[in-house]
Parts: structure tokens; C-alpha cells; sequence
């Protein structure tokens, strides 16, 4: 590993260095910043002595060790069914690692990335990598997206240009956001925490901390999975900065449904069709799709495995849900879906040369040993509220649900397609749903920013 405490951002050139110690965080397979030329996006954010330019591209070496060990991958034999009961079938991973090996690019989204300004700055003891664009068009209103796990900020890399440049994607300049998209602690190019405590609350006022830092007086929040824990906790928090937050996973969970399918108890007669499809959605989740969570949750520093194997580590991110597994499987079958090949390998590829498929699990131990409810119950949200569903997320709230959860409910949407990972399988329709449901909020903004 080379000596990255020695390498320092200085005007414009960006660097890594270890997570604590060193700075920003240690890559063991040797990825190093190099000095870019900023684009306009990126001159024009104001960055100070606090925020530094990031640019990153990962040796050679790094990627030719990447194919030698999945061309080495020690193989089990297939599953003795015919269907996914047990687990990410042995065809579905061959074709995965075939393509992995022999086709897929890396240095195409490396240069996407480089494309976009991204940053790296310090808060709370621990450096924070976000990408931020500033919109052209006048009063536009600041927007923090948050993804989840196993996601990135290349999740939300396909909304950047469409939020911050509307009329050019179909929408109107009132439209246009600022974007700025910060990678959760232990993931991507932000520091891997060395001590417990980065739990959603933490993370949350990061993220307060980190819009006030760029300048905005007023803002909101997005996100799903721990984008949307993230933005709830922001919600609770309550700066006075911001006006409201949006979800594609909502926390809606009525308490006596939650008791009622952690005691394995029948779905009660009164449900409606919506709420009773909630409940077959989280019913089946609990007791088939948290196996990755539950091992995460109480036991994430076993997962060398995945740290060592590419395909072990492409396996586990597969195995999140079952519907969007299908979705996956589907397209390494040669079908078109939202998402492509590329797309998936663009996420897992970053996991691997970021070396952070446990330093991101650990997120959900820390959460574990603080949280007061659990994932989906409902956590008392008093700000306004936009919730978008979308039908194959692990489970889709109901009206009725969300209208109770969230008393300044702005905006309710149910969507005709679309999973878990939604700004990366549809971004259309989710940039349609942050335009339209934060579209009441943006008399607030008086030219604040």
C-alpha cells in the first residue's frame, strides 16, 4: 500500500488518504487521485479551503487483479432447485462473471464520475466524498440525495443532469435543482469510520452540516433504503434550513401491523387491497429476504469472503430482494430492462476497488445498537413529506399507511413500474416525481440561495 498520507488536495489537484488518520480513506487495492482539470460545473460551486476537488482513477494493476481473480473464482455446484429459493443461481452468476471478465469497461464510468465535480470535505473527524452541480437556471432549489445499500452514488448519477437542467430533459427552468449526492460513511470514496457510532442520526446532521457548508439557507432531502433512513432522521432533526424531504422507501408501518408480522399473526380482515398487498410484500421479506441484513446487522467483520472474492461480493449485493434480482437476472438473460449490464457492474465494481463491502456493512450494525424502532415503523415525521411508490420495492406503502405516517403529507404518488434502486432503473419518472411533489415548497426558498 503506498504511503497516501504524504498526498494532499492543493488547489486544484485532488488526492486520497486513509479514512482517520490519514484523511480521507484507504484503498488496500492502491487507488489513487490524480490532478483534473475542473469543469465550469465544478469552478462555479465556490469551494473553499474546506471542500477539495476530487478526481479518481484507479491503477491498471487494480483492474487486471480484478479479472485474474474472477477468471480464479473457486465454484460451487448449481442449486439443487429450479428457482431462486436458494439464493443467486449458479447461471445467473456465471453469465455475470463472464461478462464481468471479459467486456465490461470501468474506465467508462470512471470518466462519467470525473465528468461531474465531485468533492471531498471534512465533518465530524471523518472526510465526506459528495458530487455537487450547481443548475444555470435562477433560484433553483437545493436538493441532498441519499443513497442506500448495496447502492452508490452511481445510483443517482442518471438524475444529475435532468434535476439540474429541466428544459433540456422536459421539464420548465422553475423546475431546476442544485444536486448534491454524498456517499453514506464506509462507502465509495468517503472515509471508512474507524470507531462505532455513524449511525443514520449522525449521518443526518452530517449532511445539515455539509449543506450549510456549500452555502444553502434552505434545502430539502431524498432518499431510499438508507438514503430514506438518512432523510427521516434529517426530518426529525428539523433544521431550520429544511423545507421537506421525498422518499421512494417509506417508513409508514402502523405499529399493530408491524407487532402483528413479528408474532407470525394472520393479515387482520379490515385490510384494503393495498394495505394487504403491503403486508404479503413485508411478510415474505422478513421471513425469506433478510438474511444479508440479519448477518450485516450482527456479524459484519465475518464478511471476508466478500471482501476477497469479486464474484462472492457481486453474489451477496445481487441477493438484496428478490424482485430486483429478477430484474438482474433478467437482463444478464439478454432482456432489456432499466437497468443494463454495465450499470450493474459499474455499482459492484466500485464496492470492490473501494475495498467497502464491510466497512458498508458495518452501517447496519451501528444502527442496530442504536435504533428505537425498526426499519419501516412509522418514526413521527412532522415536516412535509413526498412519497413516491414504486411497485416492485420491497414493499409499497399504501396511501392510507403514508397519510398516517407523515401529517404533512405533500405529495403521494404510485408508480406503474419500477423497483427498489428507483433513480437508477427509472429516472425519468423519479426526477417527474421531485419536480411535481417538492413543487409546493419552492415559494419558501425567496431567493435565499
Amino acid at each position: 500500500m503506498p504511503d497516501l498520507d504524504r498526498r494532499r488536495f492543493l488547489g486544484a489537484a485532488a488526492t486520497t488518504a486513509a479514512a482517520s488518520q490519514l484523511g480521507l480513506l484507504g484503498f488496500p487495492r492502491n487507488s489513487e487521485a490524480m490532478t483534473g482539470t475542473l469543469t465550469d460545473d465544478a469552478r462555479q460551486t465556490g469551494s473553499g479551503p474546506d471542500i477539495r476537488p476530487f478526481h479518481v482513477s484507479f491503477p491498471e494493476a487494480d483492474l487486471t487483479d480484478l479479472r485474474r481473480r474472477i477468471e480464479a473464482t473457486k465454484w460451487p455446484e448449481r442449486e439443487t432447485v429450479s428457482d431462486e429459493s436458494q439464493g443467486v443461481r449458479f447461471a445467473t452468476t456465471q453469465k455475470l462473471a463472464r461478462y464481468w471478465a471479459t467486456d465490461y469497461d470501468w474506465r467508462k464510468v470512471e470518466a462519467r464520475i470525473n465528468a461531474v465535480p465531485n468533492f471531498i470535505t471534512e465533518i465530524d473527524g471523518l472526510n465526506i466524498h459528495f458530487i455537487h452541480v450547481r443548475s444555470k437556471e435562477k433560484n433553483a432549489m437545493p436538493l441532498i440525495v441519499t443513497h442506500g445499500w448495496p447502492g452508490s452514488f452511481i445510483e443517482q448519477m442518471k438524475i444529475i443532469a435532468p434535476l439540474t437542467n429541466p428544459t433540456a430533459y422536459g421539464g420548465k427552468a422553475e423546475d431546476a435543482f442544485d444536486v448534491v449526492i454524498p456517499s453514506l460513511p464506509g462507502y465509495g470514496f468517503s472515509g471508512k469510520p474507524t470507531a462505532p457510532g455513524w449511525d443514520p442520526p449522525r449521518i443526518a446532521r452530517a449532511w445539515t452540516t455539509l449543506m450549510r457548508r456549500l452555502g444553502y439557507k434552505k434545502f430539502v432531502a431524498q432518499g431510499g433504503d438508507w438514503g430514506n433512513a438518512v432523510s427521516e432522521q434529517m426530518g426529525l432533526q428539523a433544521p431550520p434550513e429544511l423545507l421537506g424531504i421525498s422518499t421512494n422507501m417509506a417508513a409508514t408501518v402502523p405499529a399493530e401491523i408491524g407487532k402483528a408480522l413479528a408474532s407470525g399473526s394472520p393479515p387482520p380482515a379490515s385490510l384494503s387491497a393495498d394495505e394487504r398487498n403491503a403486508w404479503d410484500q413485508l411478510d415474505f421479506f422478513y421471513k425469506k429476504g433478510l438474511g444479508y441484513a440479519n448477518e450485516m446487522a450482527l456479524r459484519p467483520q465475518t464478511l471476508y469472503g466478500i471482501a476477497d472474492s469479486p464474484v462472492g461480493l457481486a453474489a451477496w449485493i445481487l441477493d438484496h430482494d428478490a424482485r430486483s434480482y429478477a430484474l438482474i437476472a433478467r437482463v444478464f438473460d439478454g432482456q432489456r430492462e432499466g437497468l443494463t449490464r454495465d450499470d450493474i457492474l459499474e455499482n459492484i465494481t466500485m464496492y470492490w476497488l473501494t475495498n467497502t463491502a464491510v466497512s458498508s456493512a458495518r452501517l447496519y450494525w451501528d444502527n442496530r445498537t442504536t435504533a428505537r424502532k425498526g426499519f419501516f415503523d412509522v418514526k413521527n415525521v412532522t415536516i412535509p413529506v413526498v412519497v413516491t411508490v414504486f411497485p416492485d420495492e420491497i414493499y409499497a406503502a399504501p396511501r392510507s399507511w403514508a397519510e398516517r405516517a407523515y401529517p404533512k403529507l405533500i405529495h403521494f404518488s404510485k408508480l406503474p413500474k419500477g423497483g427498489h434502486f428507483a433513480a437508477w432503473e427509472q429516472p425519468e419518472l423519479f426526477v417527474r416525481e421531485q419536480r411535481e411533489g417538492f413543487r409546493s415548497l419552492r415559494s419558501q426558498l425567496g431567493g435565499a440561495n
